[in-house]
């Protein structure tokens, strides 16, 4: 912990854009929990909640192939205040989506908002790189998906009851009100980057990239082991999970309030633990531990006490994974591409995850049991492990603790 505070206090940027991340996903979460609780108080089908699920990852797959292009050609602060104002309307509006025949408005503005925090996300990702180096970038990548997982906790376990005593309106009010918070801050950030200037229009950058990646084929290794954390893409069975087994015990907002905060207690706390032990070679097993517990996730399923431990364990170590593997791409890639590589790899990563969430709902409407899903889920993990093992015998893979 105290290497993420002096972290903080010798990187200004970093802590302002910090303390924005923490404040723009704290709010989200509020949304998020709404969304859902509005899905199963309109009694929508499974495919509905899945496709909810799965349009939140899918906006980041259709805008990716541009967005890197365009960070790595503007100043990052202009476009992360213009994405955060997409994000104040699209979440305001969602107050009028109140019966089945306004899914089409909830689809335009789930597909808008992710879209424009897809972009936010990417934007800072190839921010940090440029601003932090070696050991202070991993901690940076580390201290961000803690921050997303303490956002997390925080802003499911009081949406959960939030929603429950005052309804899904106030929660996107006070969600849109969060952003308005977080444009503030951003708006009085002084980001001082030097754009390398090209003469190539988007289009040629892409092609640029395409040439860039057949070059450099451990780039695209690491976005595809990157990728696998996308299974991890939980949503549409927690909703599921809710509904099937414990709608007759506890209220649907709270129970998805406390098992995807119980989920984010491992998430915060798992780097904490793990990350000094967590090099390139030892990744592997951070893989095979994942498939582990998601494995006993679908074993204790049935039982609501038993899943909320579960889902800490679950959450445990998707953090490093995540962290870890993110932090390898940006290692491995030229200055020049940050923008366009990460983009990509963020594409890569909600395609996995929007896969997931789809196939969760396909699954689920033919029979398969949900116990089932989250075991094949587990085996994902397997061939992922796998897979980084192979990547590391054939490729030349920078290690994240060497100095740039």
């Amino acid at each position: 912990m105290n290497d993420y505070i002096e972290l903080l206090k010798s990187e200004p940027i970093f802590k302002r854009l910090s303390i924005i991340q923490l404040i723009a996903y704290f709010g989200a979460w509020f949304s998020n929990i709404a969304i859902y609780t509005l899905l199963l108080e309109l009694d929508t089908s499974a495919a509905i909640i899945a496709f909810v699920a799965m349009l939140h990852f899918l906006a980041g797959v259709i805008q990716a192939p541009f967005s890197g292009s365009i960070i790595d050609s503007f100043k990052p602060k202009k476009i992360l205040l213009i994405l955060i104002t997409i994000e104040i309307f699209a979440t305001f509006f969602l107050i009028f989506v109140t019966s089945l025949d306004d899914m089409w408005l909830l689809y335009i503005l789930i597909f808008l908002k992710m879209a424009a925090a897809s972009f936010y996300f990417t934007t800072e990702m190839s921010l940090l790189p440029k601003i932090l180096r070696g050991k202070k970038l991993q901690k940076a990548n580390e201290l961000h998906s803690i921050i997303w997982s303490l956002s997390y906790t925080l802003g499911m376990a009081t949406s959960g009851f939030f929603v429950y005593y005052f309804g899904v309106k106030a929660a996107f009010i006070i969600d849109a009100m969060m952003f308005v918070v977080g444009f503030v801050l951003l708006n009085s950030l002084k980001i001082d980057i030097n754009i390398i200037k090209t003469d190539e229009n988007i289009f040629e950058m892409m092609k640029d990239t395409f040439r860039y990646i057949k070059r450099t084929p451990q780039a695209l290794h690491l976005m595809i082991i990157h990728a696998f954390v996308g299974l991890t893409a939980f949503d549409a069975l927690v909703v599921l999970m809710v509904d099937q087994f414990y709608a007759s015990i506890i209220a649907s907002s709270l129970a998805l309030g406390l098992l995807h905060s119980a989920r984010a207690v491992g998430l915060v706390i798992g780097p904490m633990l793990i990350s000094k032990w967590v090099n390139n070679k030892t990744l592997v097993y951070v893989f095979m531990a994942q498939a582990i517990v998601v494995w006993l996730w679908a074993v204790l399923m049935r039982d609501f006490y038993l899943s909320l431990f579960a889902s800490v364990l679950v959450g445990f170590f998707t953090t490093t994974l995540w962290s870890y593997t993110y932090t390898l791409l940006q290692k491995n890639i030229e200055e020049k591409y940050y923008g366009r590589m990460v983009a990509y790899n963020d594409m890569l990563f909600l395609s996995s995850a929007a896969f997931v969430s789809f196939m969760i709902g396909f699954l689920a409407t033919h029979d398969l049991s949900l116990q089932s899903i989250a075991t094949l889920m587990g085996l994902g993990f397997v061939f992922g492990g796998l897979y980084y093992r192979w990547i590391l015998k054939t490729q030349t893979i920078k290690d994240v603790s060497d100095d740039l």
